[in-house]
């Protein structure tokens, strides 16, 4: 069975309270965790063309796909720590997004949607 949103969220902060690390995790230190992360991510994509970085992915599947799960994780725990209900913000965010990037306009357009 497929985790959720939800039960992911638990397992992680069942892992970092285990561990007495939530006196760190404020949302500043969880913010910039979450930029390191993510610039970790990036460095296997610096300076690559688009056919080297997809190269990349195959190459370094499991290293990239680590580097994600970090990111996820911290953020996964940074909402929650937040009292922020993720499933619910990306539902809303979709949401948002389906309204200001309508198919009729977006659909093969890489325009900002103040472009549109």
């Amino acid at each position: 069975m497929a985790d959720t949103i939800d039960s992911l969220t638990r397992r992680i902060c069942a892992f970092c309270d285990e561990r007495d690390w939530a006196q760190y995790h404020n949302p500043k230190e969880m913010a910039v965790a979450i930029a390191a992360e993510a610039g970790e991510l990036l460095q296997h994509f610096v300076w690559q063309s688009n056919e080297q970085s997809l190269e990349r992915v195959s190459d370094r599947r499991a290293a990239i796909a680590s580097e994600m799960a970090d990111v996820a994780i911290l953020l996964f725990e940074m909402a929650d720590r937040c009292g922020i209900d993720l499933t619910q913000a990306i539902t809303d965010k979709l949401a948002a997004n389906a309204e200001r990037y309508p198919v009729a306009k977006a659909k093969g357009s890489n325009k900002k949607y103040n472009e549109l």
